[in-house]
């Protein structure tokens, strides 16, 4: 993963080696037109800035890849496990932004699909042969509940995707040295099936430094993905003020960064 800029956003790109069929990435807070505590380059609904400096800034976003805002598809997020597909064309795709869910799934090229986040963790995939992307928002519910590995699913069910094809990029989220977390969490990973030893140490009575992006890891692996088929960002959103929102950081008010993927056209 590398700084690049597109228009005028400054994002980290990914790069899926031999894969030109999409474009994705991670957005940073700069270069956008929202004030403190949301600068600058808020692109969350769930806010409490300004709507027109959030539409601006999703704006900026959009046009940065060539394509309308309206063609920038998020979803009302809620910490669950349900998945959005997108298999054919909509008219309007806006009315997505009232839908509870916390992963997409499409087919459908020149969509911008992404998830916001400031700690949780931004995932994206893409299956080049079939030509099928997705973008999850894994906080520690989605993770305890295993929705990555269900993504990677849908998208062999729905689409006929093979595992072992499907690129995974895990981009820029709060790093186990940051994020210090109790009982229920613990106990929420070990009904979901997940070696809670593999991606947490203890920290003090009750209390554990989780690594998310190990316990990402390990369900991608676990779903089929291959090894060197993943990229991971390792950076720490709650480290990096200069670059990142932190929701645990600045004590929930601040801004959201995106996870973001477009299949380009055939």
């Amino acid at each position: 993963m590398q700084m690049k800029r597109a228009g005028r956003i400054h994002y980290i790109a990914v790069d899926f080696p031999g894969i030109e069929c999409s474009t994705q990435g991670f957005t940073t807070r700069h270069e956008g037109v929202s004030r403190p505590p949301y600068n600058s380059l808020n692109l969350g609904t769930n806010t409490l800035d300004q709507q027109f400096n959030v539409e601006g800034n999703r704006s900026l976003l959009a046009s940065a890849f060539g394509v309308n805002q309206d063609a920038l598809v998020t979803l009302r997020q809620v910490h669950g496990n349900d998945i959005l597909v997108i298999d054919e064309p909509n008219e309007d795709y806006s009315h997505f932004l009232s839908l509870e869910s916390d992963a997409i799934i499409t087919n459908q090229p020149n969509l911008i699909i992404g998830v916001c986040v400031a700690d949780c963790v931004p995932i994206l995939l893409c299956d080049p042969e079939k030509r099928v992307i997705a973008a999850v928002h894994a906080g520690w519910q989605g993770t305890a509940g295993k929705l990555v590995s269900k993504t990677v699913e849908g998208m062999k069910s729905e689409f006929g995707c093979n595992p072992k094809k499907i690129m995974a990029a895990i981009g820029p989220c709060i790093g186990k040295c940051c994020y210090e977390v109790d009982t229920p969490v613990k106990q929420a990973f070990v009904k979901g099936g997940i070696v809670w030893d593999s991606c947490a140490e203890p920290s003090g009575e009750g209390k554990w430094q989780l690594d998310m992006v190990a316990a990402n890891l390990d369900l991608l692996l676990l779903a089929g993905v291959e090894t060197d088929a993943i990229n991971v960002s390792g950076a720490c959103v709650c480290c990096h003020r200069e670059l990142f929102f932190s929701y645990r950081r600045d004590k929930g008010e601040t801004g959201r960064q995106m996870g973001f993927i477009m299949l380009t056209t055939p």
